[in-house]
């Protein structure tokens, strides 16, 4: 807590103390001292909804104008913010980087451009409906102002690391993309809910798309499962980013996320706003 000190004297010199003065804010003691018993959330009517890059946006109008459709919908009776993912686009200027040796936060800024690519064709195609692309900046700010005058805000979901992108832990690829980027989004502004708009079912023990139809049977689907749980699994591959289930367990506000399939059944995304069981959830222990 802070206390205002005021020297005695003609001119008294004022000094805040405070039980952070002095200190080097990495004792584990301290740390645990400034945990909070319920923290302050900023937008807990919104919901962030993170569409697809190459499992949505990438296949083109056959797949996202349904979506579109649901999506002025969903607003009439939803605060929402949608965030767009890079997909195919970006992994070709991954791959051009990561021959050239860029180091990882190059490649982060060589990324997030195609982000901002799919976030400006979603504004236009909702443009008519309310839909306005947003920045990362003071609009973030603004978002209840967005939602109360009926607009559908639309920003670009990779988070603004850029050069101060964290080192890889395999490889060069930035771990922190725009699955990440909707999720920190959603933790820091206390959203209600966080939906991933994908191509698939849900979370399943092995990526469907690499298994042999014949293998199909020997999947197993996760309809609900902590993140905690997957961590100690340690699954070659996942349906969103890694570095989302270390961060949903250290999250304060966010409790979960749900992933649905959008593509084959964008009925799902009102169900999953409605507060209905479509996919997979995964959930902080």
């Amino acid at each position: 807590m802070a206390r205002i000190i005021i020297e005695k004297g003609k001119r008294g010199r004022m000094h805040i103390e405070s039980d952070l003065m002095g200190e080097s804010l990495v004792s584990k003691e301290l740390l645990h001292k400034t945990e909070s018993n319920e923290y302050f959330r900023m937008h807990p009517e919104v919901n962030v909804m993170k569409i697809g890059g190459q499992s949505i946006i990438d296949r083109g109008a056959k797949a996202v104008l349904p979506i579109i459709d649901v999506l002025v919908q969903a607003k009439e009776k939803h605060k929402l913010i949608l965030m767009t993912g890079g997909g195919t686009r970006a992994r070709h200027v991954y791959n051009i980087g990561i021959e050239l040796g860029m180091p990882t936060g190059v490649l982060s800024k060589l990324g997030d451009k195609v982000s901002w690519q799919n976030a400006e064709m979603m504004s236009v195609l909702l443009a008519k409906h309310g839909g306005v692309k947003i920045g990362h900046g003071d609009n973030l700010e603004q978002l209840t102002m967005f939602c109360q005058l009926g607009y559908l805000p639309i920003t670009y979901a990779v988070p603004p690391y850029g050069f101060f992108e964290h080192p890889a832990e395999f490889g060069s690829i930035p771990p922190h993309r725009t699955d990440c980027g909707a999720f920190l989004l959603a933790e820091n502004i206390g959203a209600r809910s966080l939906i991933f708009l994908k191509d698939e079912k849900g979370l399943f023990s092995r990526d469907p798309k690499k298994v042999k139809k014949s293998e199909m049977k020997n999947l197993t689907f996760y309809d609900r499962i902590s993140a905690k749980k997957l961590l100690e699994m340690d699954l070659d591959d996942l349906i969103i980013e890694r570095p989302i289930l270390k961060l949903l367990q250290r999250s304060k506000c966010l409790k979960e996320l749900q992933i649905v399939d959008a593509l084959r059944h964008p009925e799902y995304i009102l169900a999953a706003l409605d507060g209905n069981h479509v996919g997979t959830i995964i959930y902080k222990e």
